[in-house]
This record gives C-alpha cells, sequence and structure tokens, in this order.
C-alpha cells in the first residue's frame, strides 16, 4: 500500500517542519531576487528572466502561492463557518501590513523625502499611499527614492496582495457553494481557467506564440493557490512519493521556459511544495515557534530601497544581500513579535463570535456567548 499525503501529514501531527523552512527560505529567496531590481532597475529582472536562470527565480512566487493554498485550504477545513475563516485571514494579513504602512508613510517617507514637510503630507500621493492598508496598492509616496535605480518605488512587492487576497475570497466562494465537498469541481475549475488565461495572453500576443520572459502573472498565482488547495482535498488519494516529486520539478522547469507553460505549472507546482513541505526535518533556533516570513516579506524592500538610496555605493546585488537580508530578520523578528503574534491572539474572540453566528443562525439566543466574549475581553 503506498503511503498518501494523508499519511504524512498524519506522521508529523499535522505539524511538519519542512513548510516552516520553506516559508524562510522562499521570503529570503525573494529578498535575493530584488536586490536585482534594487541595485540595477526593475528592467535588469527582465534580462535574467529572458535567460536561463528564469525557472530558479519564477518558480519562488508560484511555490509562495502553492504552500498557501495548502495550509490555508486546511484552516478553511478546521473552522466552522466562514466568518471564522475571514477573521483568521484578516488577522494575519492586515495589522502587520498595517503598521508597515504607517512606518512607510509616517516615518520613513518624511526622513527621506526631497520635498519640504508640508509638502510632502499635502501631496495627493501621501494620502493615496494609505490605500495599501485594504489592499489596494499604491508603491509611491512623494519624493522619496527619485534618484533610486528603482526610482520611487518604496515597496514593489506589496504587487501580490491584492491576488492573495483573491485567492481567499475565491476560496470563500467555493465553500459557500459547497465546491470544496465536490472536489472535482476545483479540478475542472482551475483547468478552464488556465484555458480562459491563455486564449486571453494569446490575443493580448496578437495571436503570435511568445516566449515566456517576464515574471509570473499574478492570476496564474492564484491558479497555484487553487493547486495547492484541491492537492490538500484530495491528500488521501495522493501518493507522498519522492518519485512523483522529481517529476513534478522537472515538469515545473521545463514549463517556466515554455509558451504559455506558466499557465500549466500549477499543478507540478503545487505537488513540489506540498512534498518538500510535509518533510519534517528538526527544527532549530528561530523556526521554533515564530514564523519570520511574513515579516521579511513587507518589509525588505522597503529597507533594500532605503539602504539603496543612502549608500550608492553598495548597489551591488551582493552588498544588497549582505546588509539587507540581516536587517529585514531584524525587522521581522520585531513585527512577529509586537505585531503579528499579539494580532493571533484575537482568535478567541474570533471564536466567540463565530458561537455568536452560529447561534443566531440556530435561532438560538446568543447571551451566553456574548458573555463569554466579554469575560475574554475582560480578562485580556
Amino acid at each position: 500500500m503506498h503511503k498518501t499525503l494523508a499519511d504524512q501529514i498524519e506522521a508529523t501531527g499535522g505539524r511538519s517542519s519542512g513548510f516552516d523552512y520553506m516559508r524562510i527560505v522562499l521570503a529570503l529567496a525573494v529578498v535575493c531576487w530584488h536586490s536585482v531590481a534594487t541595485c540595477y532597475g526593475h528592467e535588469a529582472q527582465f534580462v535574467i528572466l529572458s535567460g536561463p536562470f528564469r525557472s530558479v527565480v519564477a518558480i519562488i512566487l508560484p511555490m509562495f502561492f502553492a504552500l498557501s493554498g495548502f495550509l490555508v485550504a486546511g484552516s478553511l477545513e478546521r473552522t466552522k463557518t466562514l466568518v471564522m475563516f475571514l477573521g483568521l485571514r484578516a488577522i494575519r494579513i492586515f495589522p502587520a501590513l498595517g503598521v508597515e504602512v504607517i512606518l512607510s508613510a509616517l516615518i520613513l517617507g518624511p526622513l527621506l523625502t526631497s520635498y519640504a514637510l508640508g509638502a510632502y503630507v499635502t501631496d495627493p500621493l501621501f494620502l493615496r499611499y494609505f490605500r495599501n492598508l485594504i489592499g489596494d496598492i499604491r508603491y509611491y509616496l512623494p519624493g522619496v527614492f527619485e534618484n533610486n535605480p528603482n526610482p520611487g518605488v518604496v515597496n514593489g512587492q506589496l504587487w501580490t496582495v491584492p491576488f492573495e487576497l483573491e485567492c481567499y475570497i475565491l476560496l470563500s466562494m467555493f465553500a459557500a457553494m459547497g465546491v470544496v465537498r465536490r472536489r472535482l469541481t476545483i479540478v475542472f475549475g482551475i483547468a478552464v481557467t488556465a484555458g480562459v488565461l491563455i486564449v486571453h495572453q494569446f490575443i493580448q500576443d496578437g495571436g503570435a506564440i511568445e516566449r515566456n520572459s517576464g515574471p509570473i502573472y499574478g492570476k496564474c498565482l492564484v491558479l497555484c493557490f487553487l493547486a495547492g488547495a484541491m492537492i490538500y482535498l484530495y491528500r488521501e488519494k495522493i501518493r507522498f512519493s519522492l518519485g512523483l516529486c522529481a517529476v513534478s520539478a522537472v515538469a515545473a522547469v521545463a514549463l517556466i521556459h515554455i509558451p504559455y507553460g506558466d499557465y500549466f505549472l500549477p499543478v507540478p507546482v503545487a505537488y513540489l511544495t506540498v512534498y518538500l513541505g510535509l518533510l519534517n526535518p528538526r527544527k532549530v533556533g528561530f523556526l521554533s515557534g515564530a514564523d519570520y516570513s511574513y515579516g521579511v516579506f513587507l518589509y525588505s524592500y522597503v529597507i533594500q530601497q532605503a539602504v539603496m538610496s543612502a549608500a550608492p555605493w553598495a548597489r551591488e546585488w551582493y552588498w544588497n544581500i549582505l546588509i539587507c537580508v540581516p536587517l529585514s530578520i531584524v525587522f521581522a523578528a520585531a513585527s512577529w513579535h509586537l505585531v503579528e503574534k499579539p494580532a493571533l491572539g484575537w482568535r478567541v474572540h474570533l471564536k466567540t463570535l463565530e458561537e455568536v453566528w452560529i447561534s443566531i443562525k440556530a435561532k438560538a439566543p446568543p447571551l451566553q456567548a456574548f458573555s463569554n466574549w466579554a469575560r475574554g475581553v475582560k480578562a485580556t
């Protein structure tokens, strides 16, 4: 009898350390990749993406989204209501994002802008930047990083946030419609969506078969998320196999270089990601009880741009990495311990709200649930 993904999940107690390693490694890989844009300009990234190293960098974000899809699908299964599920997603994303946006706009901006303070805070770009708080991404603050190799961009990697939110909304819609229980619907949906996107891209390219040379499209990342969720739903039927992992890795690398191959990437990259994530090596150091990957994601690009502005001599990829990776980890640690971990403590209140919601739906008196919630708030 072949070992399945579900068997491996059970063997690790549902807490395999592979995902912890993958999150931080992928986050640091993003920092290294962004050293190109922040040192030499955005166009330099396209040069690399057009060459043989495309597969090394173009697979990073698809793996991130596939990992998220697998884990978030598990979170959805464990929650009783969509109220709880969406609440958990909100407290994981928005508190830390809000702190980063506010620090960038109110501290970093005034320190580094070429504008007078009055002109800075009255410029329309200043107010627009706060749209990042709700996932409506804006990259520019007035007079900030104007002379950098990638001019004006304060936090370029936030471009993935709307697609991440789209993933959560889609998964919630699937759950509300009962699609999660009808697993084949997700398989069909991924295939149809990929086909539609290929046709759309073909039309945009004027009927020409264009070689993959740019970044992975946001919609492809959404498909990778859904593929990760699909693999979780089929975990009891899919083998946990090193051979399948190797085949998936080869297929993923090949597809990244084939015209429109990005749209066929989700399933192999999702299996590769899940297999590696379900490995369970011993945790070391800061990985025990902490997740710094989101903080690295939030702060690294801003740090890289700030360092490139303050130290033009450091505008080489190796200096960028040597200086900015440690700084990013420091900020990520502060974000985890001061913002993210405390925000996750709000789960107790979400749980009580969920009980209230269930009571209301069942037309039962919710006063006891409200009382429990009030006692929880008082205790904290």
